[in-house]
């Protein structure tokens, strides 16, 4: 059963992802329950990367389609794991089967749709595809770790290196 409701403003998902503009790649959540959700980017020629991604032909770059799909995905398991996006981390890990269909350009309206395929306490898979105007432009497998505790952690790392840094 899903812990939220089936809608997220870009308010709340900036809540829930750790995530922040510029690299917040994740606009509105469309749907979502506990097999699948859904969620829009909308692709502005005002994204900072298209100053340099082919500035006389603005192309959005793969890698950032492949990040908008893992924070769809992240977010659909932080919504439905019962995991604690204060205190819980999902690192984006590895990407398979890999293919972009056709440029995305300013403009398009992606509709991410990740589906859980596998999921433990420590792991996931998903398999996302991203589609502009009802076609498909970019899928793939995506794979991540959960650390129960992390963001906790990171920040006592965090504090014992700024302690070192001020004592050398």
């Amino acid at each position: 059963m899903s812990l939220i409701k089936k809608t997220l403003s870009s308010d709340e998902i900036a809540k829930v992802l750790p995530h922040a503009y510029p690299f917040l790649l994740v606009d509105r959540v469309l749907d979502c329950d506990e097999k699948a959700i859904v969620t829009l980017k909308n692709v502005t020629i005002n994204e900072p990367f298209f100053q340099g991604h082919f500035p006389k032909r603005a192309i959005m770059p793969g890698v950032l389609q492949i990040e908008a799909m893992a924070q769809s995905i992240c977010l659909w398991a932080y919504l439905n794991y019962g995991y604690d996006y204060s205190k819980d981390l999902i690192y984006f890990m590895g990407v398979d089967e890999v293919k972009f269909r056709r440029p995305v350009v300013p403009g398009d309206q992606l509709v991410i749709e990740g589906e859980g395929t596998h999921f433990t306490k420590a792991r996931g898979t998903a398999k996302g595809v991203i589609k502009v105007d009802g076609q498909v432009v970019t899928e793939a497998i995506i794979k991540a770790a959960i650390r129960v505790g992390g963001i906790e952690e990171w920040e006592r790392n965090q504090a014992t290196k700024n302690d070192n840094r001020e004592k050398a």
